[in-house]
C-alpha cells in the first residue's frame, strides 16, 4: 500500500514541463471565485444567515449562558463574555467584517440563534477558504441542525461558489474539534508548530481539508444522513455520519 506521500508524487509525475520537471496537473478555464455573499442558506434543520447584533445577540448570549461551565470560550480567540452588553459588541463587531465573514445558525424550531460560524482565510484567487470561528451553545451541540449547518456551509462554498479547497484548523490540543473536523469528512493535512499566539499561550494548529474531488460523494453521505427516513419517530438517527463518510472513497491526492 502506497503512503499519501508516494501518492502525491505519482499524482505529480503524470505532468512534466518541457525541461522534463514534474509540475501540476493544469485547471483549464480558472478564474477567480465570487466571495461570499451575505444571504441565508436553508435547511431542514436550521438557517445559516449573516450574523446581525439585533437579531441575533441576545439569543445567542443567553443560549450560551446554559453551559455549565467557561469551557466553551476555551480554544476560541475570542469570549468569554461577563454580560450581554460585552457580547453585543462583540457581535456589532464581528458581524461587519468580510474576513472572517460570520454567520449565526438559527434553530428552526425555535427560530433563535444557537450558534455562530464564518468563512475565512477566504482566497478568490486560489479558489480556497476555511471554516472557523465555530462557537457552538448547549442547545446546539449534538444536533441534527449542528451537522446541517456545516454541510450548508460547505455547498454554499463548492456548488454555489465553484471553490476548490475547504479548510478545517484547530488547536491541536482541541480534541472535540479534531473529532469534529474526522467526523465531517475532513482530511489531515499536518501539524504546525508554533502558529500563532491567542489568550497568551502558544497553539500548535492542526490542518485538515476537502477538497472538490472529494465533495460529491461527501454531499451524497450528508444528504443520506439528512433525509428525513434516516431518523425514527423521537428523531433518533439509523446511519450514523460517521458509518457514511467512512464508507466514501478514499480520493487520491491531485497534482
Amino acid at each position: 500500500m502506497t503512503t499519501e506521500r508516494q501518492d502525491e508524487e505519482q499524482g505529480q509525475q503524470q505532468h512534466r514541463d518541457a525541461f522534463g520537471q514534474p509540475i501540476g496537473a493544469p485547471v483549464p478555464g480558472w478564474s477567480p471565485r465570487p466571495r461570499p455573499p451575505r444571504t441565508a442558506m436553508e435547511g431542514r434543520f436550521c438557517r445559516v444567515e449573516p450574523l446581525d447584533p439585533d437579531r441575533h445577540a441576545a439569543d445567542l448570549f443567553a443560549a450560551n449562558a446554559e453551559a455549565a461551565d467557561g469551557r466553551l470560550w476555551t480554544y476560541l480567540p475570542y469570549g468569554p463574555f461577563p454580560a450581554l452588553g460585552d457580547y453585543h459588541a462583540w457581535v456589532s463587531d464581528a458581524g461587519r467584517g468580510e474576513d472572517p465573514l460570520f454567520h449565526a445558525i438559527v434553530d428552526r424550531r425555535s427560530g433563535r440563534a444557537v450558534g455562530v460560524a464564518s468563512y475565512m482565510r477566504i482566497d478568490p484567487a486560489a479558489g480556497a477558504i476555511e471554516v472557523g470561528g465555530i462557537n457552538y451553545s448547549p442547545r446546539l451541540q449534538r444536533t441534527p441542525a449542528a451537522t446541517e449547518a456545516m454541510y450548508l456551509m460547505m455547498r454554499r462554498a463548492f456548488d454555489e461558489l465553484g471553490y476548490r479547497r475547504y479548510e478545517w484548523k484547530c488547536d491541536s490540543l482541541n480534541a472535540p474539534s479534531r473529532a469534529a473536523a474526522q467526523r465531517l469528512g475532513f482530511r489531515y493535512e499536518g501539524l504546525f508548530r508554533q502558529a500563532t499566539i491567542y489568550k497568551g499561550r502558544n497553539r500548535d494548529t492542526t490542518w485538515y481539508s476537502i477538497i472538490d474531488q472529494e465533495w460529491p460523494a461527501l454531499r451524497a453521505a450528508f444528504e443520506r444522513w439528512l433525509d428525513p427516513a434516516n431518523f425514527d419517530a423521537t428523531g433518533r438517527q439509523r446511519e450514523s455520519l460517521s458509518a457514511l463518510i467512512g464508507a466514501v472513497p478514499s480520493v487520491g491526492l491531485s497534482g
